[in-house]
């Protein structure tokens, strides 16, 4: 492994980290100001760098920026006595995987140092990032029918009904459609029904004659007009005020509307696809839709399934976004750690598609490094301030909550960055322990299955001990083991709250 090099005109924090590092048996090179480190960079680079800000000649800064050049995958972690916004800002900008304000904890310091350089060691070895995706994507099964359905209906002109949840895709489907048909020349026009106030949509769907409200100082084509010989995108097709489903179930019927106004009679040659997340038929029965426009519209209903119902799919998409984010901001791509996606594949999401598009946003912008774990993502989103999922470095301990949180922990949370966004599937204790022992393994932890063993025995001879009220030998019976074994475990392990009977 290669040495981590230092960057400081400061003699002290150079020792200081030379000391640090060496006691965690990481070879260091120091340098005292930018300038030769750049040039050492010509014969030789580092596994990770820490660098100052401002120092004599070239700046931090100056070195961030070359060695992203020449080195886009080498993590620099940027340290600075002057703690302002600009300095930050600038660091992030530049490429820095992580910005150490000084004077800074030691033990964190090496801690980030260590995180820096496990990024770095998996950089060579992280697999390609897919960089050219279908316009859908979807391996599940119940994509693989959505597929097979939009093959079929795209050489057709019939009507069809969009449904789902908000955020599954419906409008991604619409286009498909349209784009596979004989159509595809020709316009899609999209209009979100419910996004339009109802004293407009009249105008917005069907046009209007100059002078046929006020402000009305010009004709306008409306977006069955603007849809001429392609296809019309009716979203939200549920929330359309009642009188204006007549003048819709027109159109449908014989080809024909008016512009609001107008007196002569438009044709209209465009196919028309409609989606919604509500319940038609209830909202019918609710007086709230019209049937005649219901069975019109649902001449082929085509139902796109929620992301909890396609999980193994979540991996393929988060890619996906990813990828997508960080080509918009000119970035390099990020990768999810397997406990990370793993943890990311049993959240629930009901924000479907657009919220993981989201939070892959939120990712791409926050995470520190090229490697996302589960403590990178939105703290919310990972917390919970009753039954506490903790960060694995701490998920040992969180088993003293009960025999409960030792069957399942629920992890239920609302994300501030990622509004709407909600965790209410389980993950189950196994997974958790798992992932702290990965971590272990990873940071080359000594006596890893001694060490989690104790504090495993330890945690079912406190939960044990609660459950009977301190009561030693009913703890025993309940643990299944002997009064003698259960007596040295509480001497052992220096468990208080024990007693005879």
């Amino acid at each position: 492994m290669k040495p981590i090099w230092i960057v400081d005109d400061d003699e002290s924090i150079r020792w200081v980290l030379e000391k640090a590092l060496a006691r965690e048996s990481l070879t260091t090179r120091s340098f005292t100001n930018a300038r030769d480190a750049i040039a050492a960079l010509e014969m030789d680079t580092p596994q990770v760098l820490v660098s100052d800000i401002r120092m004599p000649g070239a700046s931090g800064l100056e070195l961030l920026q070359t060695v992203k050049t020449k080195y886009p995958g080498l993590p620099v972690i940027i340290m600075t006595a002057f703690s302002d916004l600009d300095s930050a800002v600038a660091a992030f900008q530049g490429g820095a995987f992580e910005y150490l304000a000084k004077p800074f904890d030691l033990e964190k310091a090496v801690e980030l140092i260590r995180r820096a350089l496990e990024e770095s060691l998996r950089e060579a070895s992280a697999p390609q990032l897919i960089t050219e995706t279908p316009e859908i994507l979807g391996q599940a099964p119940a994509m693989q029918d959505v597929f097979r359905a939009i093959g079929r209906l795209a050489q057709s002109n019939v009507t069809v009904l969009i449904t789902g949840e908000s955020g599954s895709g419906k409008e991604l489907v619409a286009r498909a459609l349209h784009k596979h048909s004989p159509r595809a020349a020709q316009p899609f026009i999209a209009l979100n029904t419910a996004a339009i106030p109802k004293d407009l949509l009249e105008s917005e769907l069907f046009g209007h004659e100059r002078g046929a409200f006020t402000g009305a100082q010009t004709s306008r084509r409306g977006r069955f007009e603007q849809a001429e010989g392609g296809t019309l995108f009716l979203d939200e097709i549920g929330d359309m005020p009642f009188d204006l489903q007549t003048r819709l179930l027109r159109v449908l019927s014989d080809g024909h509307f008016y512009r609001v106004g107008g007196h002569q009679p438009q044709k209209a040659n465009v196919r028309v696809i409609a989606a919604t997340h509500q319940n038609l038929e209830q909202r019918v029965k609710d007086g709230l839709f019209r049937e005649d426009l219901y069975h019109r519209l649902n001449v082929i209903r085509l139902r796109l399934p929620s992301l909890r119902e396609r999980r193994e799919d979540i991996p393929l998409l988060t890619r996906y976004f990813l990828v997508q984010s960080a080509t918009q901001l000119g970035v390099e791509a990020k990768r999810m750690s397997e406990q990370a996606m793993q943890f990311l594949s049993g959240l629930e999401l009901p924000g479907n598609v657009r919220q993981l598009e989201n939070l892959c946003n939120w990712i791409t912008v926050m995470a520190p490094g090229q490697t996302v774990e589960i403590k990178d993502l939105p703290p919310d989103l990972v917390s919970h301030p009753v039954e506490t999922a903790v960060p694995t470095s701490n998920v040992i301990s969180s088993f003293a909550a009960g025999p409960a949180a030792v069957t399942q922990t629920p992890i239920s949370a609302q994300a501030a960055a990622l509004p709407g966004l909600s965790v209410e599937r389980t993950v189950c204790w196994q997974t958790l322990l798992e992932s702290e022992a990965a971590s272990l393994l990873t940071s080359e932890q000594p006596d890893v299955m001694e060490l989690l063993g104790r504090q495993f025995e330890s945690v079912l001879i406190r939960a044990a001990l609660k459950h009977t009220h301190g009561r030693k030998n009913d703890a025993a019976v309940r643990l299944g083991i002997g009064r003698n074994t259960i007596t040295r475990k509480i001497q052992e392990l220096s468990i208080d709250g024990a007693s005879e009977e």
